[in-house]
């Protein structure tokens, strides 16, 4: 199991925390990883960008000049793409960019990028952050303190409103809980900080089936597989002898 010594916001030891085999063991996945950040940086697009065809312009409706003897081209509308203030073709309508990407592949990326940023020990855990007011100043003296210059992630509970506030004005700090963390931060941010409890919640949210290992897991999902089977076969055979 990774051990990280837990500090206290004076760069004190205070002790070590052994973290999950599970969710800070797992061996990096880079097209896992890959794929989860495409899927989130899809979910996140607007789509809201958008161009006027012919039916939108404003234009009269009317036949320019009659189809033959004029000599010029044939034309039926104002609102033509082929003239100056025409409508668009083929230009970009608002859509929905947004696809779902299963639940076990988006656990199984942020398992392989905790574990990298493990593995490079950019990972650090606080005993707590116990600020008695918001002050910003004194936010970014403890981040000092511990040695955090830069991009800085935290994962903390959102219940602690001063570390909240004394964050937000910070661009080079992000403060997130265990259910907000996801892995455009993970990778964005150069390092990370974990509060204790927040480093168990990310053990019970992400470890297969409550801190069961993969092989155990897989054991136990095949043995419920041929469980579901074995009645299905039953039923198979008593038609097959019916007919």
């Amino acid at each position: 199991m990774p051990t990280v010594k837990v500090r206290n916001t004076k760069n004190e030891e205070v002790g070590e925390v052994e973290l999950s085999d599970v969710v800070f063991g797992a061996p990096f996945n880079e097209a896992l990883i890959h794929a989860a950040v495409r899927n989130y940086m899809a979910n996140a697009r607007q789509g809201t960008s958008a161009t006027k065809t012919r039916g939108d312009v404003s234009g009269a409706g009317r036949k320019l000049w009659k189809q033959k003897g004029t000599g010029r081209a044939r034309i039926a509308s104002l609102r033509s793409p082929l003239w100056k203030g025409g409508g668009n073709v083929h230009g970009p309508q608002p859509r929905d960019w947004s696809y779902n990407m299963p639940k076990k592949m988006r656990q199984g990326a942020l398992r392989s990028a905790l574990s990298e940023r493990v593995r490079e020990g950019n990972v650090f855990v606080v005993e707590g952050w116990g600020l008695d007011k918001p002050k910003t100043k004194e936010f970014a003296q403890s981040l000092s303190t511990l040695g955090l210059g830069g991009k800085t992630l935290i994962v903390d509970s959102l219940d602690n409103e001063n570390l909240l506030l004394s964050a937000r004005n910070l661009h080079h700090a992000k403060v997130v809980n265990s259910f907000g963390l996801n892995i455009y931060d993970l990778l964005y941010h150069d390092q990370l900080v974990l509060s204790r409890d927040a480093a168990n919640e990310l053990e019970q949210l992400l470890g297969a089936r409550n801190g069961e290992d993969g092989a155990v897991a897989a054991e136990n999902e095949a043995s419920e597989e041929a469980a579901e089977a074995k009645p299905k076969r039953a039923r198979k055979a008593k038609e097959e002898e019916a007919a």
